[in-house]
């Protein structure tokens, strides 16, 4: 999720870059009219506005889903480091009842 995440806010960050110095405008002769180009690709200012918002949108959800990701792994590391605890205490009390019955059955 971490990486996937990762991947929104790069493509996010990309298409802003994209939309600030990749944008020419230019005015139609004769009319009092702009034209913009977006990477080459002749369109309307709405267009050029909804791209940004489009990766304004990546990029809240590239961070979102960034942090929900690094909130999992560090659950499942604090989880790892309980059980494998709990399995070192296990073992310690496992082996001491074995001694505890070995011992008992020399003395006998």
């Amino acid at each position: 999720m971490v990486i996937f995440g990762l991947l929104l806010l790069i493509l996010g960050v990309l298409g802003i870059l994209a939309g600030i110095f990749g944008t020419d405008y230019d005015t139609v002769e004769g009319k009092n009219q702009l034209t913009s180009e977006f990477l080459g690709i002749n369109c309307g200012p709405e267009v050029i506005f909804l791209l940004g918002v489009a990766s304004a949108l990546l990029v809240v959800l590239g961070l979102w889903l960034m942090k929900a990701g690094a909130k999992q792994g560090w659950k499942r590391r604090k989880e790892q480091k309980r059980l494998t605890e709990l399995s070192s205490k296990l073992d310690e009390v496992e082996l001491e009842r074995r001694r505890d019955d070995l011992s008992g059955r020399e003395d006998k």
